[in-house]
């Protein structure tokens, strides 16, 4: 047994038993890729995967725990690695955080200018994507950490932290209706089209459920993934732009009214996670601890290592 089987039944389920993908993914042939997991299933005396002729089409069902285990030894094994780094006194690195657009455009600037100030040797690569593939990410080692408002806090998998709460807004033209009203409920919203965030992203499904409790179903005429171009279509009077507060600043928003919906939409919670499991070497503890300085380093290595939320 070594770690290349290890690796290649790994990639196999990742790569959702595409050997081909496989072999580029391990920089190796396809044919090198067949052999290694034919060798492992060998020696332990079992088929980790279906086939169809020489198609990997799943998992048998010995497979699924033995891909659980290979998860486990491999993720063990960076472990290992990212310990003797820390106990060597490296002060090098790479840290890759998972996001979405909103977080890396509003509310980690200032986190990630900190922390590049602490650690000037440690590369830091953000990657913007969406909740659900922030999560994905995680879990496969792609990222170190992962910060959404969406889909971190219900995955198994996933150690995740509170760091702050926020709220939506409302945003429209100067001289729109909604400005001549003191506290426009979600009946007067409804009046008018709507621009907000995709399914999934920036608290969407919070706006959605109030809506649906009250019985309204509004004109979402566009939606985007970037508060900006929301503000941009409202700010042409398009519509009511639905975005999260950070995203509003009067200084450069100077085309649009921003209203308060505290009152119309529930509260927001965003979240930072990281890999249950996982060894966090100093510099990720020190970037946790920069967007949530109400973590203390105890409490992420006991949620981290099996403790409760």
């Amino acid at each position: 047994m070594n770690f290349q089987q290890l690796r290649s039944i790994r990639e196999a389920v990742r790569r959702q038993f595409n050997l081909t993908e496989v072999a580029n993914a391990l920089y190796t042939s396809q044919p090198g890729v067949s052999r290694q997991i034919r060798e492992l299933e060998d020696e332990l005396g079992v088929e980790i995967f279906e086939r169809y002729g020489k198609r990997l089409t799943g998992l048998t069902e010995p497979g699924r725990e033995i891909v659980r285990i290979v998860e486990r030894l491999l993720l063990e094994a960076e472990n290992l690695k990212h310990a003797g780094e820390e106990f060597a006194g490296s002060s090098s690195g790479k840290l890759t955080v998972a996001t979405t657009h909103t977080q890396a455009r509003y509310a980690l600037p200032r986190v990630v200018q900190a922390f590049r100030r602490e650690f000037p040797q440690v590369t830091l690569a953000l990657q913007e994507t969406s909740p659900t593939h922030i999560v994905e990410m995680l879990l496969t080692g792609q990222a170190d950490i992962g910060v959404a408002t969406e889909a971190v806090a219900g995955e198994a998998g996933l150690a995740s932290f509170e760091a702050y709460t926020w709220q939506h807004v409302l945003v429209v033209a100067h001289g729109h209706p909604l400005t001549a009203l003191a506290s426009p409920t979600l009946a007067d919203v409804a009046c008018y089209p709507v621009i907000t965030y995709d399914a999934g992203f920036t608290g969407r499904n919070r706006i959605d459920s109030a809506f649906a409790n009250a019985g309204l179903k509004p004109e979402i005429v566009l939606t985007a993934l970037d508060a900006d171009v929301i503000k941009t279509y409202a700010e042409l009077d398009l519509g009511v732009g639905i975005v999260a507060s950070v995203a509003y600043d009067p200084r450069k928003d100077t085309g649009l009214h921003c209203i308060a919906a505290a009152h119309l939409f529930e509260q927001n919670t965003t979240r930072i996670a990281v890999r249950r499991g996982a060894y966090l070497r100093g510099y990720t503890h020190a970037f946790i601890r920069l967007f949530a300085p109400q973590l203390s380093r105890e409490e992420i290595v006991q949620t981290v290592n099996g403790g409760a939320d």
